[in-house]
């Protein structure tokens, strides 16, 4: 999926859409974001040696975990985080370094998604995590 394909099952858009390509493969579901240097988020993290805010990291994740349910929430649901667990950062993520996600469900209960994700540049691991969250329909 490029950008103008997730924007059908994510609301996100600008500044905040932080996911380039997207694939679901076997149940798992694979992103990437090539951080260019000139995103918002790196003007003050931190002007002399830019590094990618594990927040930052974390929405990727959940933004590329979104894929898995995209028949569920196509156009009329919004996902919001419910939790973050066992979140672990292992390297920087740098201008010019392209970030991958792996994602896959843990279980689902309603309306809520239990996932974990890792991210990687370069086949290193920068950041892994459990994390939560619901889809709620928008009104």
């Amino acid at each position: 999926m490029n950008q103008e394909e997730i924007m059908k099952i994510l609301p996100h858009r600008d500044n905040m859409l932080l996911i380039d390509e997207a694939e679901l493969r076997d149940g798992v579901a694979y992103g990437k974001k090539t951080i260019t240097g000139d995103e918002w988020f790196l003007k003050g993290h931190f002007p002399e040696n830019p590094v990618v805010p594990g927040v930052i990291l974390c929405e990727i994740l959940g933004q590329s975990a979104c894929v898995l349910l995209s028949e569920a929430s196509e156009g009329n649901t919004t996902p919001f985080f419910t939790g973050l667990d066992k979140v672990r950062f292992k390297n920087p993520v740098r201008p010019q370094d392209v970030f991958e996600t792996e994602c896959k469900l843990i279980k689902s209960k309603g309306v809520f998604y239990w996932a974990e994700g890792k991210g990687y540049v370069g086949g290193k691991l920068c950041v892994s995590a459990e994390f939560s969250f619901a889809l709620i329909k928008e009104k």
